[in-house]
């Protein structure tokens, strides 16, 4: 579909060479086509920066072209520049919902009283295909924060609209993994895998909630299908390798646990060293902290933990993983370590209290 979609653009611009939405639909396709595929490449998404800025040269006030330079900032770790081109594309076009998509996207990993905000302007201005996900993605910014309620509201309201059963499993299941209620998350992926078997996420989410139980060869079972299905599709999972090697290791197969583990670092300092996404939250060093803990690496561990631990708040979803995550077995009980996890509670605190008032002023509790 992206690849016809730049056929009609490039062929509209062989009609009008100054046709400035033409150029920025193609910078679009190339946003949808590249987001993924090029993640690791230095030029990464650059096409897109350039044909947004030639749909600028000829439009000065076309709002999607502010807006997929905004993408464009995002994916590759510039949240100010990215804010900056969002609110352009809304001083031009004020009743598009894409900017303010945009900027709750942006503003989940940096205020999250902010990007609810923005969520929810969002949604009061999409009645199109996108509203579910809007609802999805402003159900998770509510998780994050600790207000579960919200969360599985709107998770609700995206089901009444799309009726699907799978994707509503796969965000309840995912919550309770979150919450590490492992055993009812299980009872939900397991609900949307017999409904969908070939959806990664089911796999990997009974992978993760099997290993948090200690169930390892189910784990393992999983974790070596969602490997299969990853590999077989050309694509790759920034996050989870440590896991499927943690699996490997309790299962005995420790040199190939060794590679995937190895496969984590080389995402963390690739990440890293080039500014992506999953290292602008300083996810990566969380990473790096527990693969180095499990190797018995305590200096290296704490280092990057601190490093995690630069971050401003945090979600609910870390402040429960880092008392349960096995890979920090090795120093559960190291007094650095666990002035990290209270000063990583203190902060997931301060950021729930925050929202809660921002949300009771504007009446929404």
């Amino acid at each position: 579909a992206l690849e016809r979609a730049e056929d009609l653009y490039r062929e509209a611009l062989e009609y009008d060479s100054t046709f400035a939405q033409a150029y920025s639909g193609l910078a679009m396709a190339f946003w949808n086509k590249t987001r993924r595929s090029g993640f690791f490449s230095e030029n990464y998404m650059d096409s897109v920066l350039i044909l947004a800025d030639i749909a600028l040269s000829f439009d000065k006030q076309l709002a999607e072209a502010y807006f997929v330079k905004s993408a464009y900032y995002f994916f590759n770790g510039n949240a100010e520049q990215s804010l900056e081109e969002a609110d352009k594309a809304i001083k031009f076009n004020p009743n598009d919902w894409m900017p303010y998509w945009g900027n709750g996207i942006t503003y989940s990993t940096l205020d999250l009283v902010k990007s609810i905000d923005n969520y929810n302007k969002a949604i009061s201005l999409n009645r199109g295909s996108m509203l579910p996900q809007l609802l999805i993605n402003l159900g998770w910014v509510y998780h994050n924060a600790g207000f579960i309620e919200k969360f599985r509201d709107c998770i609700q309201e995206a089901l009444k609209l799309t009726g699907d059963s799978t994707e509503y499993y796969a965000h309840l299941g995912r919550s309770e993994n979150y919450q590490g209620n492992f055993l009812k998350a299980i009872e939900f992926l397991e609900k949307g895998h017999k409904i969908d078997t070939n959806r990664l996420g089911f796999i990997n989410s009974l992978g993760y909630s099997h290993m948090f139980l200690g169930h390892y060869r189910e784990s393992l079972k999983y974790y070596k299908t969602y490997v299969e299905k990853l590999e077989a599709s050309g694509s790759f999972d920034l996050q989870n390798m440590q896991r499927v090697g943690y699996v490997l290791w309790q299962n005995g197969y420790k040199k190939e646990a060794e590679y995937y583990f190895n496969k984590q670092i080389e995402y963390c300092n690739e990440s890293i060293e080039l500014g992506r996404e999953y290292s602008r939250n300083l996810s990566a060093f969380y990473d790096l902290a527990g693969i180095y803990s499990f190797r018995g690496d305590r200096d290296k561990a704490i280092e990057n933990l601190k490093k995690f631990n630069q971050r401003k708040w945090m979600d609910l979803f870390i402040f429960r993983l880092i008392k349960l995550d096995p890979l920090f077995d090795s120093i559960r009980n190291d007094p650095e370590f666990l002035e990290i996890v209270r000063d990583i509670e203190r902060k997931y605190q301060a950021e729930h209290e925050r929202v809660r008032k921002w949300l009771e002023e504007k009446g929404k509790l």
